[in-house]
This record gives C-alpha cells, structure tokens and sequence, in this order.
C-alpha cells in the first residue's frame, strides 16, 4: 500500500517473494475464485489465505480481482448481485480429486450452499487447470470445459501470466481477445489495486 492511496484491495494477496525450491513432484495449478454474497473482497482473501494454508499447495501468485455480473444457466443475469473474481496460481504434490475434496472444503468453510446450479454463492473456487493433465469424471472436468468462454475467468487470469495457455483450447490473450469484454477491474474506493 502506497502512502495516501487508501486500503489495498483486499482480495489481492501477494505471491511469497522466495517459494524455496520447488517439490517435483507438484503438478502447477490455476484455480479460479468467485463470490458475490457478503463481503466478498474478504471473502477472497480469507479464501487465498485457505489455499496457502492448505497441505501441499505452494502458492505462486495471485491476480488482481476483476468484477462481473452473474451468469446463470439462461445467461447474464443483472439483477443478481455482481460477482468478484480472481485467478490464483500454484504447484500442488496431490491428486486432483483431492484438490476438489479441499477446495470444496474451503467453500464450506465461508458457507457455500448448492442449492441452484449457478447460483448466487459466497464462495465458488473452480479448477481451471492441472498441469497438463485432462480429467473427465463424474465430479471433475480438466481442463475446465468453459473456462475459455468467461472472461472473468480469462482476465484475471491474463493479468497474472501473460504466457497462459488453456490446454487444448491455445492460449489465454487470444481466448480473451475472442471474447465479448463483460468485466472490470476491481478497486475499492478510494484505494488501489
């Protein structure tokens, strides 16, 4: 925070500075984080503050937050609450069925409810990417299956590595460029990003 710039924004937390020596084992893994219920910049952080806690996760950087309005299953919904979102990166030495299993966990934990497909949420953290793995189950699709049609997944996502590439889809700033632009950068007022 820069003197006379207000707070931060406080869904943006810093990536360590030094991450040590990397496990060989972790697989590096972009997760896409979204809430548009409660204090959902906080929301945000206490959930980047969840994964960096979380056993064998490194966190290795977060994006700025970008604000969206609701996508429901009969598309753009503006009389919903608008969403905030944000993009985090890291390496992870587990399955991806147990990152499900702990993000989920995390959602529960700020009191996600699954009561409507696409339903307005406190906290939704989705798998966008795992290595270069592709998953296709009954609980899990990975690469995710519409991460490439959601700018408010592109953006933040774009912000935080320029060089992103959805595997089997090309790469991210070609992806967003595609896209119909439907998001904004975050701030709080007064503040800064």
């Amino acid at each position: 925070m820069s003197a006379g710039t207000g707070p931060a924004d406080p869904a943006r937390a810093e990536a360590p500075a030094d991450p040590g020596p990397a496990d060989p084992h972790a697989e590096p893994v972009v997760l896409a984080l979204g809430s548009n219920l409660g204090d959902r910049a906080r929301t945000l952080a206490a959930a980047v503050r969840a994964l960096a806690d979380l056993p064998g996760f490194d966190l290795t950087g977060v994006s700025p937050a970008f604000e969206s309005a609701a996508v429901k299953p009969s598309g753009v919904d503006e009389t919903a609450p608008r969403y905030l979102n944000s993009v985090v990166a890291g390496r992870y030495t587990g399955t991806p069925q147990a990152l499900l299993d702990a993000v989920n966990r995390i959602e529960a934990d700020h009191g996600r409810e699954r009561a409507e497909r696409w339903g307005d949420r406190t906290l939704d953290i989705d798998i966008i990417v795992f290595g270069t793995l592709e998953v296709s189950d009954a609980r899990l699709t990975i690469p995710h299956p519409l991460a490439h049609e959601r700018d408010f997944v592109l953006a933040p996502w774009l912000e935080l590595d320029p060089e992103a590439v959805i595997p089997g889809r090309g790469p991210v700033l070609a992806l967003l460029a595609d896209l119909h632009p439907t998001v904004t950068p975050y701030r709080e007022i007064g503040g800064s990003r």
